[in-house]
Parts: structure tokens; C-alpha cells; sequence
């Protein structure tokens, strides 16, 4: 008698993204989150999202990640940490570092705060404002960084590289090293939300690409344990696609700010999923039962070349929502494969963006509530 096939999904996941807010002092041009914004008085209230880190722990969470948006901007945030804490959840806090005073900080190590991943938009003080759209941004990162230090949270550093800053990777690892950062996590921008509608203005070369692999792969053998770099590169100029998100709906759960909950941060890219809300469903039985997480779970849903692919199970068939936005159908090869028909149209496509002059970015902000 043959042992009945793994269902993963029916193992918990490993971590809750928590996306407090769409609200944020930045206004990054390769922002992921969606290109309409929840508002504020759209956000769950405490409560809910008290009752969602219980829910999480039930079902078998280990890791909360605290993101938006900024989350700082949520008032309420020392007692979500705090509840976190008191559930044994691991607290990771995500953000942009520009509006924390030492003594907010100090709070939210208080209540429980277990990590801090800071974003930095450059190296250079003129890049660092001009990419993030926030006037004496740097300072204040350099800041925060190092009160963080002086608490003895680890630190994370988040490098969202691209054409405008990727020829100062080099900075970015001393950066790293002078802040006593633990990690650096070398990110190539993801095109989805509004990094999709400033692609143009910000991919790489690829020479810039070439290098900066080499960049950190001579940081990494020169520092060791010394500084952990992560390295994501750009799907358009890859020959596999990323294993987005670990498979869908295989380890990560997102909660948006209205409550939604989604496989990850970008599938509400898809249409015709209908996406759970934690004030109507349990979190167990959205991650367990819901349509929207089953729609691409296991591999009856691909077509070929996944389904006979010996990679199947390392990729599973890539990016979802990239192959949507890219080819119009979910269940297509994700094109950052080299197996995919449409690859080489959409590498030819990211080397003519590179090589053409960068378009102005389009910043993203979450406008004003009418009054």
C-alpha cells in the first residue's frame, strides 16, 4: 500500500506578514505593496490584530514580520509586539527608520521586540532622499541604526538596489559593517505594484547585474560569518525562476491592512481569487481550506513544461503573479524561466529598458482622505 501523497499546506506556516498600514513617509518608486492603497480608516483595529497573532500561534506560526507601509505609524504597535511576545512569536520589525525616536524604539524593545530590518534607499544623503522622496532621510536612518545597536537588537540592513544606486554595492557592505549589522540583504527590485510602473526607470543594466553578482560574491568570501548577505537578483535577467514566497501558500501567510489574507503580497494581482478576511474566517481554515490558497497548491494546475519538469518541486513553476502580469494568465511558466516560450521577449525587453534614458519616477503616496 503506497503512503498518501504530502499535502504541506496542511503543515502550518512558518511566518505571518503583518501589513499594518499603507501608510508610509516614504515614497518609493519600487514599491511592492498594491497601486491602491488601504486607508486608514480601512486599517483592522488592535483588537483584530490581537486576535490574528493568537490565531497564528494556534495554527503553528513561529515568525511574525511587522511590515506596511511603516508600521511605526500604527500607535497601537508596543502592544501588537507585546502580544506577540506573550504568544512566543518571534517579532521582527520592518521598516523604514526615518520617524522613530531612541525612546519609541526603547518602548517597542521593551514590550518584546526581537529584530529590526531597516530599508536604505542609498548610501549617498542626495540618493537616499531622491529615491525615497523624504528630505534628510539618511541621517535619520544612520540614527535609528545605531540606536537599535545600542539596545542590542540585531540588525538587518535592506538594499534595494537598482540602476540609480546599484554602482555603490561596495558602500552598501560597509554600511552594513560600520552599523554592526548582522545581515544585509542585497535585494534586486521586484517588479510588482509600483515597482512594475517605474520599471522602466529602473532596471539595470546588464553589466550592472554582472558586477554586482561579483560584488558580493567577493564580499561574501572575503567576510565570512562576519556579515550575512542575501542576495536576490532580478527575475527578468534570471535563466529560473524564484520559488516565490517558498510556493503558494506552502510557508508564508500575508494579512493586508483591511484584514485581507492573501498567499503573498502580490496575488491580489490575479483576478477571479477571492481573498479571506480575518474578521469573517478563521485563520486556520483560510490557510487550510479557502479556494484562493488551494488555486495553486500541488502541481494539477500547471501546464507544461512545469508539470513534467524536474524542477517542479524546487520552483513550483515560479512567480504567479508575475507570469499574470507579464503573459495575462496565472497558470502559464513563469517567463524568468529559460523554458518559458515568452523568456527571451521579456529579457529583450528589460535590456531595451536598461539601455534607453531612465524615465522620471512616479512616486508612490497614499493621497489625502477627501474631507
Amino acid at each position: 500500500m503506497s503512503a498518501p501523497a504530502r499535502e504541506p499546506w496542511r503543515e502550518p506556516p512558518i511566518g505571518l506578514l503583518a501589513e499594518l498600514t499603507h501608510r508610509c513617509p516614504l515614497a518609493c518608486p519600487y514599491c511592492s505593496n498594491p497601486l491602491e492603497l488601504t486607508r486608514r480608516e480601512r486599517e483592522l483595529p488592535t483588537a483584530s490584530w490581537e486576535r490574528v497573532l493568537e490565531e497564528a500561534a494556534e495554527l503553528g506560526v513561529l515568525q511574525l514580520h511587522l511590515s506596511g507601509g511603516e508600521p511605526t505609524l500604527r500607535s497601537d504597535l508596543e502592544a501588537i509586539v507585546a502580544r506577540a511576545r506573550a504568544l512566543e512569536l518571534y517579532s521582527n520589525l520592518i521598516t523604514a527608520g526615518v520617524g522613530v525616536s531612541e525612546r519609541r524604539l526603547e518602548a517597542l524593545a521593551e514590550a518584546g521586540l526581537d529584530h529590526v530590518q531597516l530599508s536604505v534607499q542609498d548610501v549617498d544623503a542626495e540618493g537616499c532622499d531622491r529615491i525615497g522622496g523624504f528630505e534628510g532621510s539618511l541621517a535619520r536612518k544612520l540614527a535609528f541604526a545605531k540606536a537599535v545597536r545600542r539596545l542590542g537588537l540585531p540588525l538587518t540592513l535592506n538594499a534595494v538596489v537598482h540602476r540609480h544606486n546599484l554602482d555603490r554595492l561596495e558602500r552598501f557592505v560597509e554600511l552594513a559593517l560600520e552599523l554592526g549589522a548582522d545581515r544585509l540583504e542585497v535585494a534586486h527590485v521586484q517588479y510588482y505594484g509600483w515597482a512594475l510602473a517605474n520599471r522602466a526607470a529602473l532596471m539595470p543594466t546588464r553589466s550592472q547585474l554582472d558586477r554586482s553578482v561579483a560584488v558580493v560574491k567577493a564580499a561574501r568570501e572575503r567576510l565570512g560569518d562576519r556579515l550575512l548577505i542575501d542576495f536576490v537578483v532580478p527575475d527578468y535577467y534570471a535563466t529560473h525562476p524564484k520559488p516565490c514566497a517558498s510556493g503558494w501558500g506552502r510557508a508564508v501567510i500575508v494579512v493586508a491592512p483591511d484584514g485581507r489574507v492573501l498567499p503573498c503580497h502580490a496575488a491580489h494581482v490575479i483576478p477571479g481569487l477571492v481573498f479571506p478576511n480575518v474578521e469573517e474566517k478563521p485563520l486556520r481554515w483560510i490557510w487550510q481550506e479557502s479556494p484562493a490558497f488551494q488555486r495553486f497548491r500541488g502541481f494539477d494546475w500547471m501546464q507544461e513544461p512545469c508539470r513534467s519538469c524536474a524542477r517542479r518541486e524546487i520552483d513550483f513553476g515560479g512567480c504567479r503573479c508575475q507570469a499574470m502580469q507579464l503573459l495575462g494568465d496565472p497558470e502559464a511558466t513563469d517567463p524568468a524561466c529559460t523554458l518559458s516560450p515568452e523568456h527571451a521577449r521579456i529579457m529583450a525587453l528589460a535590456e531595451a529598458e536598461a539601455a534607453a534614458p531612465p524615465p522620471a519616477f512616479r512616486y508612490r503616496r497614499l493621497e489625502p482622505v477627501p474631507a
